[in-house]
């Protein structure tokens, strides 16, 4: 489940420092100096809003987890963030193309707050993390579930979270890339 939480953050980091280093080049109306700070202004408040918003809905949902039965449908860590990201492409490509045309006005600074969206996934991603490794256990939503909505893992489809253990799949706690399964597959 981390990692569908996780697999926006990427993207959103760098389409947001490409977007910031373009509004670089641009002097806007405002000038440079004013538009970075701006954009810093607003980095630090989309990573501090992303990452706390909705948390009482994850922790509510990790309570209630129950553990997976064989009729659920989980699916591994590469073809969820591969179906997140075909699935939200046009939404990335509309926000980067808001972020570089709001450099004309403010530069880098659309750039900016997208980065900071995507820092503030990060930073979700790794309290759900804590929250899995306290409870030993990683947790899942079941696919059918996700695919309602647009894939918001505590969307009104999610009813509740499903659980197994720390080494199942190929995701570590937090939606990161298990480092066994790398070695296993380079050998």
């Amino acid at each position: 489940m981390a990692v569908v939480v996780r697999a926006g953050a990427a993207p959103l980091w760098w389409l947001g420092v490409l977007a910031a280093g373009a509004g670089l080049l641009v002097p806007g109306l405002t000038g440079r100096r004013i538009g970075v700070l701006a954009g810093a202004a607003l980095f630090l408040a989309a990573a501090a809003v992303v990452a706390c918003v909705r948390r009482r809905r994850y922790r509510e949902l990790a309570q209630g987890a129950s553990r997976a039965a064989r009729y659920d449908l989980l699916q591994d860590r590469a073809v969820s963030l591969r179906v997140w990201r075909r699935r939200h492409l046009w939404w990335l490509l509309l926000a980067f193309l808001a972020a570089l045309g709001s450099s004309f006005a403010l530069p880098a600074a659309g750039g900016m707050l997208l980065a900071g969206t995507g820092v503030g996934l990060w930073l979700k991603a790794a309290w759900l993390g804590r929250l899995e490794r306290s409870e030993d256990a990683l947790l899942w939503v079941r696919v059918d579930w996700l695919d309602k909505r647009g894939g918001n893992p505590v969307g009104k489809a999610v009813r509740d979270y499903r659980t197994t253990g720390i080494a199942a799949g190929d995701a570590a706690p937090g939606g990161a890339r298990r480092r066994a399964a790398l070695a296993r597959s380079a050998a």
